[in-house]
């Protein structure tokens, strides 16, 4: 399987690549820079060159980006709308350098003035950023836990926004797992996560699928609660897992944001996910008939 974590990159954007080797990653996920503020520096040249040699050289692929915790692009309020569109400009401008194929972003909250709203503001937002950055890096769109005004609960939200979208072959999406739980989709059964997936192929369509967020979660099933857990101790539990990892989410990329802390770090979580995965032969199975690596080596920026 491609599986990965969200890695660190203090002290040296390169350095994220080998704190992915160290932890038995073949793919992984970074800021390209500091998420908690709108302040962007220009990407050192030594860095960007750095990143990609060890990446290409340790076969990390693909490697995704995630936007900023500040961004918003469904906000109402001009100030942080704008902000917000023009990080996401300038984070497809650091992906196309860093050799990055694709970008993660939540979808922001409306904050009250309505999800037809912040369709339009998404929408506008993704339009202007694919065509003045030269279209060659895919934004990936995150499904949300269904907090308060958050857009991307619901399969249909993210499909209304991607048929909006003018460069739909730029526009993909990132399942979250433990989002969608607490969102009120099934996933630990196999009915049950056969059926959203059917939701999810007959709304969105599985094509558009390009990465998976695997995180159990700390909330019940429709809960709303964005809180992650560590691998099989959260209400998904192992044997959810289980019925996840043999079924078709296991040739996706797999990247997990679960906690550190006593009971686990995440090489833990590494491993017992390649557990719950079981034999081998799934594992190498998943590497050679999974179409979207192939994809990728054609996207690659």
């Amino acid at each position: 399987m491609r599986v990965g974590f969200h890695v660190s990159i203090t002290d040296r954007l390169d350095k994220a690549v080998d704190r992915a080797v160290e932890r038995g990653c073949n793919t992984f996920q970074v800021f390209t820079r500091n998420p908690r503020g709108w302040a962007i520096s220009p990407l050192d040249e030594e860095e960007a060159q750095a990143f990609t040699a060890k990446a290409e050289a340790q076969d990390m692929r693909p490697v995704f980006a995630h936007m900023p915790y500040l961004t918003n692009l469904a906000s109402p309020r001009e100030p942080i709308y704008r902000l917000s569109r023009e990080s996401l400009k300038a984070e497809l401008q650091r992906c196309l350098k860093l050799r990055i194929p694709y970008i993660v972003t939540h979808l922001g909250s409306h904050l009250g003035a309505g999800m037809e709203e912040g369709v339009k503001r998404i929408t506008t937002a993704l339009n202007e950023a694919l065509t003045q950055t030269g279209g060659e890096v895919t934004v990936l769109l995150e499904n949300t836990a269904g907090q308060q005004h958050s857009m991307g609960t619901r399969f249909e939200e993210i499909q209304r926004i991607i048929e909006n979208v003018e460069r739909r072959d730029l526009v993909g999406v990132c399942l979250d797992i433990s989002h969608a739980f607490a969102g009120g989709y099934e996933f630990r059964t196999e009915k049950g996560l056969n059926k959203t997936l059917q939701a999810f192929d007959s709304v969105i369509g599985l094509e558009g699928l390009r990465l998976i967020h695997a995180n159990d979660s700390k909330g019940s099933l429709g809960s709303h609660i964005d809180r992650h857990e560590h691998v099989g101790m959260g209400y998904i539990g192992e044997e959810g897992f289980r019925t996840i990892l043999r079924s078709r989410l296991s040739e996706y990329p797999l990247i997990l944001e679960t906690p550190i802390d006593a009971r686990r770090d995440d090489r833990a979580d590494l491993e017992k996910l390649k557990e719950l995965a079981g034999a081998q032969g799934l594992m190498s199975r998943a590497l050679t008939e999974y179409s979207p690596h192939r994809a990728f080596r054609e996207h690659r920026p």
